[in-house]
């Protein structure tokens, strides 16, 4: 502020804008005027103006600022009771009636801010404690003024940090009409700032732009890439058997995940349907991996240092990233409700037909695994900064027993998987007479098929399943680990053995 602006001032009545005091010690009346002007209820996008040492008629009145008084209004900024922290600065201005300190406050975009606990507004003139439409329409602005993250400006980076060419020969023609974009004669940074791809304020990328053309994303955010590991086993602890990183923007990445994904993932196996015919069924839908994975990419915090993880286990496929569910997304409407971390983000991705923001993305990986033969994925929302997704592996989960096997044809099919290598086994087993729990899961006649597999893997894929459709029962069922716990086939299991034999 110059000595003549701050004149203009003196001469204008007391409004929102302005407030005059002579007072020196008053410390809650300051901060309630600070708080107030942070606040800016009229939304005029205009500083406030504290000016200590003025009377209310606009004339100097002799006050002289020392140091003392420079230190105890400047500590107002950071002190703790306004909150979130206001933008101000202090000056002083010497004339020959006197000193004026002016408190130069900001608009605030984080509203309502507010002081030891209470919203303070300006309603012209008057200061005074905001009611609940005030502070609802405050609310509401701070909502709709706030950009997302991938909205911001990337004030480190240049027009050389992303890939000019990409956006101008391959985005922009698939993000805008044709007719409209060859009547567009604007510079390439302003057709890029329409698109939330450029901040013309600070003449740079937005964060946006460089996650899906950066040259170098992982510069600017350190988290911006994807872990592939392949664990042998179950868990973290086992041999990495392979391991891969794949880093760039994501209009280069996308197509090599998905490729990864068709070509690194997904396997096949014949499965008999009838005496002369099988069908190839995989360990994982490759629809069904993709479209997680994308989701994975459109939705995760890339503000996090986290990578997105894809670990693959013996057993099935985990898939992580930053950042739990958004904005109305809540484990108890999900997947119903949606709601979009990155918007812009999400809106290059479906131009680049990656994803299709229609929100039935879940729904068909659930449709997408039933129909390959894998039990449901599980989603797991118990972590507030991050988003996991589980995929059971085709091959070694219970489908037929999840999804019911009633004909014997369907029987007769899953008797020729894997899965029922075990359960045959697990029959004749019992039929030669009960077994403890622990030779279940450990005797030498189920050796062959369990010695690099886990008590946990076991009980799941075999033992729960078979209890779970009453093939086999216990013979102590109020007690499940009794320690004379045995089991026994039923009349369903008969029946399997029966058809066993005639096989």
């Amino acid at each position: 502020m110059t000595i003549d602006e701050l004149k203009d001032i003196l001469n204008c009545d007391e409004s929102f804008r302005i407030e005059r005091t002579m007072s020196t010690g008053n410390m809650d009346k300051f901060q309630e005027a600070i708080c107030a002007f942070a606040n800016d209820l009229p939304n005029s996008r205009k500083k406030g103006y504290l000016l200590i040492g003025v009377k209310d008629d606009g004339n100097i009145g002799g006050l002289k600022v020392d140091d003392a008084l420079m230190i105890k209004i400047s500590s107002i900024r950071s002190d703790g009771n306004i909150l979130p922290l206001p933008m101000m600065t202090t000056e002083k201005f010497t004339f020959p009636e006197g000193d004026v300190l002016v408190v130069e406050v900001s608009p605030s975009f984080d509203t309502p801010v507010r002081y030891r606990g209470r919203v303070f507004v300006r309603v012209g003139p008057r200061r005074d404690v905001a009611n609940a439409q005030e502070e609802r329409a405050l609310a509401e602005r701070c909502a709709a003024s706030l950009p997302t993250f991938d909205t911001r400006p990337c004030r480190e980076a240049k027009i050389d940090d992303i890939d000019c060419d990409i956006i101008k020969n391959q985005y922009i023609p698939k993000a805008v009409d044709p007719e409209v974009l060859a009547a567009d004669q604007r510079p390439l940074t302003e057709q890029m700032a329409s698109l939330r791809l450029w901040n013309l304020q600070w003449q740079c990328p937005t964060f946006a732009a460089i996650v899906m053309f950066g040259k170098n994303p992982k510069y600017f955010l350190p988290g911006a890439y994807v872990q592939y590991v392949r664990f042998k086993g179950i868990d973290n602890g086992g041999e990495i058997m392979n391991e891969r990183r794949f880093e760039g923007n994501l209009h280069n990445v996308l197509p090599q995940i998905e490729n990864f994904i068709r070509d690194g993932i997904v396997t096949k196996r014949p499965v008999p349907v009838s005496i002369l015919r099988e069908k190839d069924v995989n360990n994982y839908p490759y629809k069904a991996l993709r479209e997680l994975m994308m989701n994975a990419l459109m939705h995760r915090d890339y503000q996090s240092n986290m990578p997105v993880r894809l670990y693959q286990y013996d057993d099935r496929i985990e898939i992580s990233n930053a950042g739990g569910l958004y904005g109305n997304a809540r484990p108890e409407n999900f997947p119903l409700v949606n709601d979009y971390r990155n918007p812009a983000i999400a809106e290059v991705m479906r131009t680049l037909n990656y994803v299709n923001m229609f929100n039935h993305g879940i729904q068909e990986v659930r449709a997408l695994l039933k129909e390959n033969g894998n039990p449901p994925a599980e989603f797991e929302f118990k972590f507030v900064t991050a988003f996991r997704v589980i995929i059971p592996d085709g091959n070694l989960a219970d489908a037929q027993f999840d999804y019911g096997w009633e004909s014997e044809a369907e029987l007769r099919t899953l008797l020729g998987t894997q899965l029922g290598k075990y359960i045959k086994e697990l029959i004749i087993s019992l039929q030669k007479g009960n077994a403890s729990a622990l030779e279940l899961r450990l005797g030498t006649e189920l050796g062959p098929y369990f010695k690099d597999k886990t008590q946990r893997l076991f009980g799941k894929v075999v033992l729960s399943p078979a209890l779970k459709h009453n093939v086999i029962a216990m013979t102590h069922p109020d007690a499940p680990k009794h320690p004379q716990q045995q089991y026994y086939l039923t009349e369903k299991g008969l029946a399997i053995l029966k058809l066993l034999e005639e096989r």
